[in-house]
């Protein structure tokens, strides 16, 4: 969670969480154009940059220019990580935004530390249904007092990407496997093919937040990083987990961790990665310049089925001024509609957030036309809440990349390496065990 800013304490992260630091916070600075210098400023802290981040500021410039209110001020803060730092420093200074983009691991520590405003009520205020969203989606920004505290935005689910172009050279079938023990039945095709001088491996693995993958990975053993609040992390099935995708490193010579595995599918270095949803977009453009045909699947079974969600929403805190905060409302009321939903989809790949956006002609023809832009629909209805422990303790994904990286790497004892995070994340999770249960459903 905080791989990029190594110097904040869990004391600190934790107090920069906490809803008893400010009553109240400065607005970020920043260039308001004169047009716009007699409206609300909004001021939103996204991490969107590339396709996502053009996507949003075109979303952003439309809204300011089809009304007289609001100004809508969106400043790229970085990755996810960078973003949650820089909020926990300002939350620390007194200075927050209106508006923050927040993932699925960084959101609730602000949820559980008393630091959000509920979107319920401004909801209600503005004239915007919450029905409207997907339902298991919204759901997921659920508090224990029944209000939401996260409204979906750039959602995803991890999806299997593969070259389609590699697999018909290979002979093989024009689909995804249905498990990952077919899948590598089938890698050892792959290396009768040459790309460009290389023979493509089967797959590569994330060096950085690779434990987003390897959750579903453990559901599909038979683990858990943890069954409520206690954690699982060492359990056989977690290492038999981390046993596979060893072997295929060591043994079976057919996979290896990168520093960017997509990149390295683009390349064609790769028949196959495993990533967001929200890269859709991205890879999409890497196919076309390297020549192949890009295909979507269901991420393959292991002994069970295990796909989590993930992604990240929209938070406001405690201590933003309410005109402000109703103003930023009017914003998410706008990209909830259905054509405005629908346009933040095709352009970068992420889940529909909201319902009737399917329908827009815009993107159902889009459906039609590239099977792709299904796939992560349709895999959403079989798709998990994630383990709370990866979403609340502090630092939790952090420290299993971590251990990740010396099985990958270092070829490690996956039992043994295990043990050690379990350890690790058992003392994070005394440490906020009260908050979670006073704040969070369990």
């Amino acid at each position: 969670m905080l791989s990029a800013a190594g110097a904040l304490s869990t004391a600190a992260l934790l107090a920069g969480c906490a809803g008893t630091v400010r009553d109240s916070y400065a607005q970020p600075g920043g260039t308001v154009p004169d047009r716009y210098g007699r409206r609300t400023r909004v001021v939103l802290w996204s991490s969107f940059a590339d396709i996502p981040g053009e996507t949003l500021l075109a979303l952003a410039d439309a809204f300011n220019q089809g009304q007289r209110d609001i100004y809508v001020e969106v400043q790229f803060q970085g990755s996810y990580d960078d973003t949650f730092r820089k909020t926990v420093v300002g939350r620390l200074g007194g200075q927050v935004p209106d508006l923050v983009t927040l993932s699925d691991v960084t959101w609730g520590k602000f949820l559980i530390g008393g630091a959000l405003q509920p979107w319920d009520e401004l909801a209600r205020a503005s004239g915007l249904d919450l029905g409207v969203y997907n339902q298991h989606l919204l759901k997921e920004g659920l508090a224990k007092d029944g209000r939401n505290y996260w409204i979906p935005m750039a959602r995803s689910t991890p999806l299997f990407y593969y070259n389609r172009t590699l697999f018909k050279k290979a002979g093989l079938p024009d689909r995804a496997p249905a498990t990952w023990f077919e899948m590598r039945d089938w890698a050892k095709e792959f290396g009768k093919v040459r790309l460009g001088g290389n023979r493509p491996k089967m797959e590569a693995y994330y060096k950085q937040d690779g434990d987003w993958q390897f959750l579903g990975s453990c559901w599909q053993w038979g683990g858990s990083w943890s069954r409520g609040l206690d954690i699982t992390l060492d359990s056989p099935e977690v290492a038999a987990a981390g046993a596979w995708q060893r072997r295929l490193i060591y043994r079976d010579r057919l996979s290896y961790m990168a520093t960017d595995a997509g990149l390295d599918f683009g390349n064609q270095l790769t028949a196959s990665v495993v990533n967001s949803t929200g890269a859709l977009g991205k890879f999409a453009t890497l196919a076309k310049g390297s020549g192949f045909r890009l295909g979507t699947g269901f991420v393959p079974r292991g002994h069970h089925f295990g796909v989590p969600t993930g992604g990240s929403g929209f938070c406001s805190f405690k201590g933003v001024p309410r005109e402000r905060q109703q103003a930023a409302m009017e914003f998410i009321k706008f990209l909830a509609r259905p054509e405005n939903s629908a346009e933040w989809t095709v352009k970068t790949g992420y889940l529909p957030v909201v319902d009737a956006a399917v329908r827009t002609p815009k993107l159902a023809s889009l459906m039609k036309a590239d099977p792709n832009f299904t796939t992560s629909i349709q895999q959403l209805a079989r798709t998990r809440n994630q383990d709370l422990a990866r979403l609340l303790v502090p630092n939790a994904n952090v420290k299993v990349y971590t251990g990740l990286q010396k099985i990958w790497s270092d070829d490690a004892d996956p039992a043994k390496v295990f043990r050690q995070v379990a350890d690790q994340l058992r003392k994070g999770m005394d440490r906020v065990r009260d908050s979670i249960e006073q704040h969070v459903r369990v």
